[in-house]
């Protein structure tokens, strides 16, 4: 949705896209970046020539891009100064002279890295701005700041106009619900109704249960093609997963957190990016990515067979209104695309100050924690592939992955807040 003219080193190499068929097997692998003192050295480059060169040019409309970078950069890798800081607020009293692309992403930084302040710049750029992805940027931010009745009520106003223009916006369908109904929580008791082994019936599932705080990490479960659920050495298969993006943004805008909802699996594959490592990863497809017949598994649907009503029947009838799980189909209707689950070779410390660590946020896949060795650079821990081992045990990664915000408690998903609402495991 924005920042499509930011080329920097984190777009080109954090970015989810998969080139090379690979088998599941575990590889003593070794990466090379991954040595303590290359990942010093990347870190030097990245705050010494894109976050601090950038920001000592002259901001004009020529060296715009060079401060983008910048800021995608300071996002990605949870860097903070004081000098930052001052660029930041020197912006923010000149934000309006500057192209709609860079108000976009200095609101995007700002709802990452400074959310709830600048809110009176921000309130005076929603009531003048005619550009709608500066619009739903800044909405987002006022919407960020709890004590400001005056800003959602502001935000919900544009909203609302923007969507009598363009009434079939996915991203504004999704931004009016959001402002409309802040707290809304899933029906936990519907669990039951998800981990039924007749839903979704001869498919493989995979289960990302997760936090509305996205910073606080969920678990992931697989169920085989048979409706059971995947057992290591008579224990209920879990390990951590984060859908976070370094962005916090919502779902539905390209580069926000993982999308709630249900994404079509298809497939293993490995990533040519150094940043999400060589461990099998898991493609994931959103709707409207390719083919509906291919999403709804149905040869005979056409590619103009999309329809929000076969998303519905793929739901459990107890979850058919529940709103949020339409995240994914918004979200591709509205361009997203290339997600998957993965795990990682960035260097975690840049978070170890964050309720993740170790995991580290992505730009809205799905990943698991990767522990690579810095002395030897090899991979020392990998939850992905054991996450991988899991899938094959149940049938392969043929069927559907669901993601679903269980509720807003501040904390990490513990296995034992869901495991009375699993069926009986079948010793047979």
């Amino acid at each position: 949705m924005i920042h499509t003219g930011m080329k920097n080193l984190f777009i080109s190499v954090l970015t989810c896209i998969c080139v090379q068929q690979s088998q599941a097997q575990y590889t003593p692998y070794f990466l090379k970046g991954t040595l303590k003192e290359n990942r010093q050295q990347l870190h030097r480059n990245i705050v010494n020539n894109i976050i601090t060169k950038n920001l000592s040019l002259p901001l004009t409309d020529s060296t715009e891009e060079k401060w983008e970078a910048a800021f995608e950069a300071i996002e990605q890798i949870n860097y903070s100064s004081a000098w930052v800081d001052a660029k930041v607020h020197q912006v923010s009293t000149e934000l309006t002279a500057h192209s709609n692309t860079f108000q976009c992403a200095f609101l995007q930084l700002v709802y990452a890295r400074y959310p709830g302040l600048f809110q009176q710049t921000v309130s005076t750029l929603l009531q003048h701005t005619n550009e709608q992805q500066v619009m739903v940027m800044a909405a987002l931010n006022l919407l960020k700041s709890p004590a400001n009745e005056a800003g959602k009520k502001l935000a919900a106003v544009k909203t609302k106009e923007a969507l009598v223009s363009d009434p079939n916006n996915p991203v504004l369908i999704e931004l009016l619900y959001n402002i409309q109904h802040p707290e809304i929580l899933f029906p936990t008791e519907t669990l039951r109704d998800l981990f039924n082994k007749n839903y979704l019936a001869g498919n493989t599932v995979v289960f990302s249960l997760q936090r509305k705080n996205r910073d606080y990490p969920g678990i992931v479960l697989v169920r085989d093609t048979a409706g059971n659920f995947v057992r290591i050495n008579n224990q209920l298969f879990a390990v951590p997963q984060l859908a976070k993006s370094a962005t916090t943004l919502p779902g539905y805008l390209r580069n926000g957190n993982t999308p709630e909802g249900i994404f079509r699996m298809d497939g293993f594959d490995t990533s040519a990016s150094n940043f999400i490592g060589p461990t099998t990863n898991i493609q994931l497809t959103l709707p409207f990515e390719y083919s509906a017949r291919h999403f709804f598994r149905d040869s005979s649907l056409t590619d103009t067979s999309w329809n929000i009503d076969l998303y519905k029947k793929q739901l459990p009838a107890s979850l058919q209104n529940y709103f949020p799980l339409y995240e994914t189909w918004y979200a591709g209707k509205s361009g997203r695309n290339e997600i998957i689950a993965h795990g990682t070779t960035i260097d975690p410390s840049y978070y170890k100050n964050k309720p993740y660590y170790p995991l580290t946020p992505t730009l809205g896949c799905l990943c698991t924690k990767e522990i690579w060795n810095d002395e030897t650079g090899r991979l020392a821990e990998s939850d992905q592939q054991l996450l991988v081992n899991a899938l094959l045990k149940a049938g392969g990664p043929n069927g559907y992955l669901l993601v679903i915000n269980l509720d807003d408690q501040q904390k990490p998903v513990d296995i034992s807040e869901i495991i009375n609402f699993l069926p009986p495991p079948n010793h047979n």
